[in-house]
């Protein structure tokens, strides 16, 4: 796709809600009407969309490691069958090779404490941190990726009252994590100019979803 966005869309920023998933295609957050993700094997993955279709999702707010696709029986949402590395799957997996930032969209459907209670909302922008392959709980093979959530801040600690005749309740601190955000595109570039070779070895490293 040629004109497949990697990072924001003008005018719908973090926190953009959503009807429905034909809305999120005509605004062009995630254009697939029913497909999880977006994107192509020797492209990456542009956006992927949280429904509650894969029961081994985990979804920790600012970590999420997300089931690939494949394999999965739309009625009973239970895996059937193993996945494999390949279209949707690989496209997440080269985004972690390549540095390439992904939307992430929650729906209602999700189970998640971090879904909105109706329709669809884009949650930022999310870098794969990792990707593997594992046993699911239906007892199949899944592909699962650890996306990380990019600029995040840290959700400020409450004030929990103790109350002991020993020891006074323990002092409690607001903090905020920074992240450094490169620029990958740069980096990408560098890489294709030494055609991945390591500049101080020379060693190529090839992995499923290309040159790392």
């Amino acid at each position: 796709m040629a004109n497949r966005v990697f990072g924001e869309i003008p005018s719908y920023p973090e926190g953009s809600f959503f009807e429905s998933r034909r809305e999120l295609a005509q605004a062009g957050v995630h254009r697939p009407i029913q497909a999880g993700i977006s994107g192509g094997a020797k492209e990456g993955a542009d956006s992927i969309v949280l429904s509650g279709g894969y029961e081994d999702d985990q979804d920790f707010g600012t970590v999420i490691i997300y089931t690939g696709h494949g394999g999965r029986d739309p009625d009973t949402r239970q895996q059937i069958s193993d996945q494999l590395l390949t279209g949707g799957n690989l496209a997440l997996a080269y985004n972690c090779t390549q540095g390439l930032p992904v939307r992430v969209i929650r729906g209602a459907s999700h189970p998640s404490p971090y879904s909105p209670p109706t329709g669809y909302r884009y949650d930022g922008l999310y870098r794969v941190d990792d990707y593997w392959r594992d046993r699911g709980k239906s007892g199949h093979t899944i592909w699962r990726f650890r996306l990380i959530k990019l600029n995040d801040v840290a959700t400020p600690l409450k004030q929990v009252k103790e109350t002991s005749e020993v020891y006074d309740p323990a002092p409690r601190f607001e903090s905020t994590v920074l992240r450094i955000v490169r620029d990958t595109q740069q980096a990408r570039k560098v890489k294709e100019l030494y055609e991945y070779h390591c500049q101080m070895c020379g060693v190529r490293l090839e992995g499923s979803a290309g040159p790392y």
